[in-house]
């Protein structure tokens, strides 16, 4: 007889172990099933690229994460979750000398933009206090389940004391023209265009704008935060909590197929054959591709879900490149206070370039980078005086060419070297003899993204594109936009769902919820019945 749990929830990424906890919470008996060795999915961090430094194998700076309604009620200080700040939040160097920077503190962000330009920080701190009041309920409602009907109508009622359609329609403003439009210098429209970037929605489309008012404003009212000793430690409390609870998780179970009997989910079968049954649920940490037509047999799904998967729009995929360095950055142009995160660019308009570069297929010439000064942010990730360093950039799914003239996009070890090449030259020219600084470098290009985390098909590292045409009611597919999937008792809990990549758990907790909601209607209709 198959072991019997009220829930399986497969996957222990983020969003599974929000799941995992929420359930655990209401009572229930949850079991986790995890493909890897560890809990995690995209939260990792490991000691692989030296011995000395902690390097965070995907995601590292979790500022969604210290917003979440849903992870801050966990409490997970309580186990053994510890946030570090950098002094400033994020720095963006420019050619000239010059930095603009978001520190913590907005007084000091103002200031910073005040001496570059006078009276841009004055419109800082005013798009700060317009955030004050609305910002918690716009943040609500974006991680909410579509329609967000309580956040949404707290967020309308506090639209007219932000200016009301004004407001609109800034949120609406490409984030390639918001600087252009309410800041006289460069500094505040790098910034808001840099943290659009964190996305894949092209910065002269509606849409960014949001993104970087959204992410700019995180920063100045929670900053940046990293899980002291390495992304890892966040997983690791999601995981500490959830067994303090009675959960169960499995490793190396990978989950191959997800039975179904009537169009209801009734267990899922691992790859060694061991079948586990579930009570009343399924949630899937898994990317709508996987799931579709793979987990759950495609004559178990109607046929509308089959075709329209097919139209499924993955997000870029990336390359990431990890540093260690035996002392920090050495910049032409030391910044006013040390940034957690830098972005590379030497203009808003070249970083516009270089996502429309991705976005028509080809790869960038000039690619616009994140980058994080880990060792800045926490430093126990590595010995003093030393960094640990990384740097991201997006490239096409599938490379219709290369605007640098010389890669193809099959991403071989030898294409992933020269690309990170082009990438560490771009930082040599703003930190001459900073390749002289670099004890190990080691380079993950989309295959290897992948294979460490089937999730990431590609290097895509949001499960499916961010862009409107797959958002809200659309994600993953039209008509969609909710935990529940076409069959009943399985909720997709993954970023594929609503409202999408980021760690900060919504999707977890929105299929948790759902999945408890039913299980009441039903007992509540039986009730009626009898």
């Amino acid at each position: 007889m198959s072991p019997t749990h009220d829930a399986i929830v497969i996957g222990a990424g983020p969003n599974g172990l929000v799941a995992a906890n929420h359930l655990a919470d209401a009572g229930w008996s949850v079991l986790v099933l995890e493909a890897q060795t560890e809990v995690g999915g995209a939260v990792k961090s490991s000691r692989d690229v030296h011995p000395d430094f902690v390097h965070d194998t995907f995601s590292a700076f979790y500022p969604l994460a210290e917003a979440s309604p849903t992870i801050r009620a966990f409490g997970l200080e309580q186990h053994g979750l510890t946030w570090r700040h950098a002094p400033a939040v994020l720095g963006h160097p420019g050619l000239d000398g010059s930095w603009a920077m978001l520190h913590r503190d907005r007084e000091v962000t103002a200031g910073l933009f005040d001496a570059a330009h006078a009276g841009d920080g004055g419109s800082w701190l005013e798009l700060c206090q317009k955030w004050d009041r609305i910002g918690d309920q716009m943040v609500k409602a974006l991680l909410s389940p579509f329609p967000p009907v309580k956040n949404g109508l707290g967020a309308l009622a506090r639209l007219r004391s932000v200016g009301g359609l004004d407001f609109v329609k800034t949120m609406l403003t490409p984030a390639s023209e918001i600087g252009l439009s309410r800041f006289r210098g460069t500094g505040p429209g790098l910034i808001i265009a840099g943290n659009a970037g964190h996305a894949d929605i092209p910065l002269n489309a509606p849409g960014s704008g949001l993104m970087g008012v959204l992410m700019s404003m995180l920063g100045q009212t929670v900053g940046f935060p990293v899980p002291e000793g390495g992304a890892g430690e966040l997983a690791h409390s999601l995981r500490r909590r959830f067994e303090s609870l009675g959960g169960e998780i499995r490793y190396s179970a990978e989950v191959t197929r997800i039975d179904v009997d009537g169009r209801r989910a009734t267990g899922v079968r691992t790859a060694d054959g061991e079948r586990f049954t579930a009570r009343h649920a399924i949630i899937a940490d898994v990317v709508a591709p996987h799931l579709y037509g793979r987990l759950v047999a495609p004559e178990d799904l109607p046929a509308r879900t089959t075709s329209a998967m097919r139209s499924f729009d993955l997000d870029p995929g990336t390359v990431k490149v990890d540093w260690a360095l035996d002392g920090p950055v050495p910049w032409a142009s030391p910044p006013p206070f040390d940034p957690g995160t830098f972005h590379v660019a030497d203009s808003v308009e070249q970083m516009t370039e270089a996502h429309g570069q991705v976005s028509a297929r080809m790869i960038p010439a000039a690619p616009f980078m994140l980058a994080g000064q880990m060792t800045t942010s926490d430093p126990t990730r590595s010995p003093a005086g030393t960094e640990s360093l990384w740097a991201y950039t997006h490239v096409p799914q599938r490379a219709a060419g290369d605007a640098g003239g010389e890669l193809t996009g099959s991403w071989d070890r030898d294409e992933c070297e020269r690309f990170a090449d082009r990438m560490q030259a771009r930082i040599e020219r703003l930190a001459p003899g900073f390749g002289s600084r670099i004890m190990q470098r080691r380079v993950l290009g989309p295959r290897e993204m992948e294979q460490r985390d089937a999730n990431l098909i590609g290097g895509a590292i949001n499960g499916g594109t961010s862009q409107l045409h797959q958002e809200l009611i659309f994600r993953p597919v039209p008509g969609m936009g909710r935990a529940e999937t076409p069959v009943r008792s399985l909720y997709l809990g993954s970023a594929s769902a609503h409202p999408g990549g980021g760690v900060h758990g919504a999707p977890g907790m929105n299929a948790a919820r759902a999945a408890i909601a039913h299980v009441r209607a039903r007992r509540a209709t039986r009730g009626l019945l009898h």
